[in-house]
């Protein structure tokens, strides 16, 4: 009833503590310090990645630029989803913010048209998204190039947060509503897409008593893709609906989307009621409350493991880059091989780009060492990357070696299998001693056989 949520009076309100002791809010633990490993990842991916990458332009190719603020950026949580399920009441809980004046604006209507983005500051105040944008210690500079009107739906709050110390929110307009990208002035699914390319954690929040899972949803997973281990789906509000009504409706949900998530494990689905009010009586508060303490659970999880995380994301943007060099590598040799002295070079390699399998192009990088075909890039991909990069404005790798620099490419397989496996391991044996400790794992030994006979 609509006089709960007028009359703010205490007995109406839920007990917060797990809260505050789950996600380790009473802590004065300083938090891990990995300015040393932060320091030791800049320089790996400067010297080892970054020249390759530029020499290869792969930033034409995926738009994926790392910045140094992206390399010392917090873990950052997504909540993606319809408007109205709860998204922003949901990080008003989590954060504590409702009934001040920074809670984030919550209603029916479809509210947030902007990108939230709550990150910890000393005081609360608001920070306009061109701001945001030019500050290029920020981890968000890259946004502008979604152009100003999308800037303008961008705004940052900081807020004095514990949690905030660890981690950073990022609420979305409502992703799933009939509108056109032309309405919204800016590439709206390229926007998301960024987002989801760099969150640890995405949050798709449904709402189960208007569930309607269409073309838009479908839209959505498609750009989740490669990132099932990362999302988290929830079923909030579930204190509305009756049991047996919200089992018909669970069941629903996984039944829809288990055609558009083909991955063995199905993504964690949560169930919970998620916001300051009391459960409704007669409902399993017993079960939304075991399920609230889960989610928390899988939160502090993902900012305890933001090191590991931040080194494999770095080593899988490094096995990219590489593949990417390697195939610029090979068309230009094809290239090279087919050209005499009266071929024109424009039709010569038009030949190419048209029909790479005929040179057998992709399968002989396959024949490389540790590449997987699932990692390779669209054929596709090439015909737009070498209309904008002509073939000739490249050399081979073998010509990219220096006497006192070493081989571009030396240096990044070396990055890969060596240099930030190592630094993964240096934060695994800082962080658990107990556990990681070389009686145990033998440290990297063959293991012993125990079936053979002594």
């Amino acid at each position: 009833p609509p006089e709960e949520v007028e009359d703010a009076s205490e007995p109406t309100k839920r007990d917060r503590s797990h809260l505050e002791s789950t996600l380790k809010l009473n802590e004065d633990k300083p938090a891990d310090d990995f300015s040393g490993v932060l320091q030791r990842l800049r320089k790996i991916y400067h010297s080892s990645i970054k020249p390759l990458e530029q020499s290869y332009r792969y930033n034409e190719l995926r738009q994926h630029e790392i910045t140094d603020g992206e390399i010392t950026s917090k873990p950052m949580v997504l909540f993606l989803g319809p408007w109205s399920v709860g998204k922003s009441s949901m990080i008003n809980y989590l954060l504590g913010l409702d009934n001040t004046p920074y809670q984030l604006y919550t209603g029916a209507e479809p509210t947030t048209s902007e990108f939230t983005v709550i990150m910890h500051g000393p005081k609360l105040k608001t920070i306009e998204g061109i701001v945001m944008a030019a500050d290029s210690a920020r981890s968000f500079s890259p946004l502008e190039k979604f152009g100003q009107n999308f800037l303008e739906k961008l705004i940052g709050i900081e807020v004095p947060h514990k949690l905030l110390e660890r981690v950073t929110f990022v609420d979305t307009p409502g992703i799933i509503e009939n509108r056109k990208q032309q309405e919204r002035g800016y590439p709206f699914n390229d926007v998301c897409q960024w987002f989801i390319d760099r969150a640890d954690l995405i949050f798709v929040v449904f709402d189960p008593t208007k569930l309607d899972v269409g073309l838009e949803l479908e839209m959505l997973f498609r750009q989740l893709k490669g990132r099932e281990s990362q999302i988290r789906i929830i079923l909030n509000k579930a204190d509305s609906l009756a049991t047996q009504e919200l089992m018909r409706v669970y069941g629903a949900l996984f039944w829809s989307l288990a055609p558009l998530i083909n991955v063995t494990e199905p993504p964690r689905v949560y169930v919970s009621s998620f916001w300051p009010q009391e459960y409704h009586p007669d409902t399993h508060k017993d079960l939304f409350l075991k399920e609230e303490i889960s989610l928390l659970e899988d939160l502090n999880q993902v900012i305890e493991n933001r090191m590991e995380n931040k080194i494999a994301f770095i080593r899988q943007h490094a096995i990219r880059v590489r593949i990417h060099a390697l195939l610029v590598d090979r068309y230009l040799q094809t290239y090279k091989d087919k050209m005499t002295f009266f071929s024109d070079g424009e039709l010569v390699f038009r030949d190419i780009v048209e029909d790479p399998d005929k040179f057998f192009i992709f399968k002989s990088i396959l024949a490389k060492t540790n590449v997987s075909k699932f990692d390779l890039p669209n054929r596709e991909a090439y015909k737009d990357f070498f209309g904008i990069n002509p073939i000739t404005s490249f050399k081979l790798l073998s010509q990219q070696c220096s006497y006192m620099g070493g081989c571009f490419l030396e240096k990044i397989e070396k990055a890969i299998t060596r240099e930030l496996p190592d630094l993964l391991g240096s934060i695994g044996l800082g962080k658990k001693p107990n556990v990681l400790s070389c009686d145990i794992t033998g440290c990297g030994e063959t293991p012993k056989n125990r079936y053979k006979k002594p």
